[in-house]
Parts: structure tokens; sequence; C-alpha cells
């Protein structure tokens, strides 16, 4: 499944070490106005070869809109974007063409499909998400001409929550050829009361959906999360005043709606699973082996998912906005 979406539909492509990867979204409103720099701003956020605390890999991931997009405005039509892969090194995963590689989805694709692109994960790599980056930002524009903003912070990484230990967390795992995963938050504020479908429709549930569409994602909670499990009724309700809510536990959603509060979300980012540190696997022909990953890989994906993260959310609230027209004209 590579499409997303109803209303605005969004169909990523491409591989880690594929010629480009991309976009194609569909369902788009007119006269949006669109520029490939609204677009590459976010994708920056994105890009790999940023800091030492990410993949070396040096790509400039520069947009381009091939259509839909007409003196600066959305017309309507199908919008297609791509980003050329421009630094490509396949050979270091020459020796991963027969070894699957733990953490992966390696041994599944290929229990899938008989067949799987070794080269950097091919569409299971976390470079799949620079298309659903390029069709958030596009949902952001969207967003925004209704007052609504997404925005996105690290929370926690390996247990730390001060940036300097979450600095040192992942510069010490590179160190030993490791990673660490963490926590990230997404808030959407400004949303309106009254977005999301009951029963199988529901906001939180579309919107935990696309968060754990994301490779990395391991959990996902909305509002207190699983905190709420410890909790009074009483303590856990949101009251009611005349000036609206008075705390916001159930993160901005009621009955899979929208409640107008601020939508908080926060998901769990597994580490990465490309480590240098050897471990045991599998060969395709059933052999045990030893394993230690080369090639370039982020020692720790939680800062360079947080603009992912808010694409993802963006694209969800984009849909049901478009989804709610149907029902008040």
């Amino acid at each position: 499944m590579n499409t997303f979406g109803r209303n605005l539909r969004v169909t990523t492509f491409g591989e880690s070490h594929g010629k480009a990867l991309g976009a194609v979204i569909d369902g788009c409103p007119p006269d949006i106005p669109l520029e490939e720099n609204d677009i590459q701003a976010l994708l920056d956020r994105r890009r790999p070869g940023m800091s030492p605390l990410s993949s070396p890999r040096q790509e400039d991931d520069k947009i381009e809109i091939l259509s839909g997009v007409f003196e600066g405005k959305t017309t309507g039509t199908p919008i297609a974007m791509i980003v050329r892969n421009r630094d490509v090194q396949s050979k270091d995963y020459e020796e991963l063409r027969e070894v699957f590689r733990p953490g992966h989805a390696d041994f599944t694709y290929q229990e899938k499909y008989g067949i799987r692109d070794h080269r950097g994960g091919g569409r299971s790599s976390g470079r799949e998400t620079v298309g659903r980056v390029a069709a958030g930002a596009l949902a952001m524009k969207y967003l925004a001409m209704h007052g609504i903003t997404v925005s996105g912070r690290i929370v926690s990484v390996h247990g730390k929550t001060e940036p300097a230990a979450i600095k040192h967390e992942i510069l010490a795992a590179k160190d030993a050829g490791d990673s660490v995963g963490g926590i990230a938050e997404i808030v959407a504020k400004g949303c309106p009361a009254g977005l999301g479908d009951p029963v199988f429709g529901k906001l939180d549930a579309l919107i935990a959906g696309a968060m754990m569409g994301i490779g990395a994602v391991k959990g996902v909670e909305i509002g207190d999360g699983f905190s709420v499990a410890g909790k009074f009724g009483s303590h856990n309700n949101d009251p009611m005043t005349e000036d609206g809510f008075s705390s916001n536990h159930a993160g901005g959603i009621l009955g899979g709606i929208s409640s107008g509060q601020d939508i908080v979300v926060r998901i769990a980012v597994k580490p990465t699973p490309s480590v240098a540190k050897t471990q045991k696997t599998l060969n395709i022909h059933g052999k045990v082996v030893d394993i230690s990953v080369g090639g370039r890989h982020d020692p720790c994906i939680v800062p360079r998912i947080i603009p992912v993260a808010e694409a993802m959310l963006a694209l969800v609230l984009a849909d049901c906005l478009l989804e709610q027209g149907k029902y008040r004209k």
C-alpha cells in the first residue's frame, strides 16, 4: 500500500538507492500558493549530513515540482514532486545481498515478495520518507490557510531530556558502533472542533495509523496516553467551563473527533537497527552468520523523524478538513 488519504491522496515512490524518490498528490484544492521553496524548507530539516548526530550521506534533497502548479498556485490537478538521489554508495551494501540485517525489513520483504532491494533497504529505508515530507509541506500550506499549525520537538533520547545530555547519548552510541531511540512530540494548534469520523474513521485512529506507518515508530499515544491507565476518571476528565476546557488530558480529541484544543501526539522511536556492533543473523540459505553493518547511518533517528511526523499529522488533518467540507457547505 503506497497511497495515503481519502480526499487528499498521496502516493509515494522510489528507493533509497534508486534514481529518485517522490510523491504524487491528488485531490489538492486549487489556488493554494505553492513554490518549491515552501517544500524545500521542510525537506532541509529531514536532510542527512547536516550534523555529527545524523547520517553522513550528503544529499541536497532538492525538490522539483513537475506538475499541478501554475504561476505559483495549485491548479487542482495532480501534483508530482521528485527528489533525485545524488550521493549513492551502493557498493557499501554488496555484502548484504544474501544476509538479513537484524531489526530490518530484509527478511520480511523477502518472505512477502520473494525479492528485495538490498541497497540500503530499498523501499523500507528511512529515505522513503522524502515523499511524505514533500506532501506534508503542501498539507501545511493548506492548513495554514485555515489557521492550523503543526510543530514537533524531542521529548527524550535514551531517557535523557536535556539538549546537552541528548547530544552526549547520541555521540556516545555512535562512538560505540551502536544507536539509541527516543520520544518525539508533535502538536497541532488552531484545529477546529468537529474533525474526525466515528466509528472507524476516528481522528485519533487515523493519526495513530499515520504515525505507525513511519518505519521507525513502535508506539503512539494521544494526550496523556498510557499514563491514563493509572488515573481516576475524575482526574483524567477535562472539565468544561465558560472559557473552554480547563485541561487537555485527552490531547484534543474526544470520541474520535477534535475538540478544538491542541492535538498532542507522542511517538516512541526505535534505535536505528543498522549498527556496527557484531550481531548474529541468518543468510538467505538459513545459515547463522555474524554481521557488522557498514555504510552511513544515523546513530539516532529521533531528530530527523520530527519533520516526517509533522508531515504525517498535517496530511491527516488536511484530509479530515476536506472530509468535513462534505458535511458543512
